[in-house]
């Protein structure tokens, strides 16, 4: 009887220890719009991979490359933080393309191993803009401090993609 406690209580320690070590959880967000105008127009705002003025915190873009694999783009917001990205695909075609962070600091969005796709798609004379992403939270050991946390990792980016879906919807329609 006391070997079989004591093989009980190693295996829990065992899975105990291996559930702390587990660390983040890969999480992913998706946000759409739809525009009242046409792929083509929204991809003529949306599609150049070196100009964010679209979305409101990004004061200033910078980058080189263009619109090919390695691209990579400097975010200067507003307040004067800085997130460095690179495009790893894009299509014209498809009105597609897809970016990583290279590097960004924690405080201005709480992430790590971020990347992200915007996809534009005719609906019918009109577009659905979708903008999703896949990251872990800020911190990436066991036990994160709230403000690196799963829930405000997901929120921060969540919040940035709506922001940058309704001004980019407010932006197209204004001009149409």
């Amino acid at each position: 009887m006391k070997m079989l406690a004591l093989a009980t209580a190693a295996a829990l320690a065992v899975v105990s220890f291996s559930a702390e070590a587990h660390g983040p959880t890969r999480r992913k967000i998706s946000e759409s719009v739809e525009i009242n105008a046409p792929a083509d127009k929204v991809w003529a705002v949306v599609g150049n991979f070196q100009d964010m003025s679209w979305l409101p915190p990004v004061e200033k873009t910078e980058g080189t490359g263009g619109n090919d694999a390695k691209a990579t783009r400097t975010l200067t917001l507003k307040g004067g933080a800085t997130v460095v990205e690179e495009l790893s695909k894009y299509s014209a075609e498809k009105k597609s393309y897809s970016y990583r962070i290279d590097k960004v600091d924690v405080k201005t969005l709480p992430v790590n191993d971020y990347s992200s796709t915007i996809e534009v798609e005719d609906a019918g004379g009109k577009s659905k803009v979708t903008w999703k992403g896949a990251f872990y939270r800020g911190y990436m050991n066991n036990d994160p401090p709230p403000e690196l946390n799963d829930e405000n990792s997901e929120k921060a980016v969540r919040g940035l993609y709506r922001t940058g879906l309704d001004a980019l919807k407010a932006k197209v329609e204004k001009g149409s």
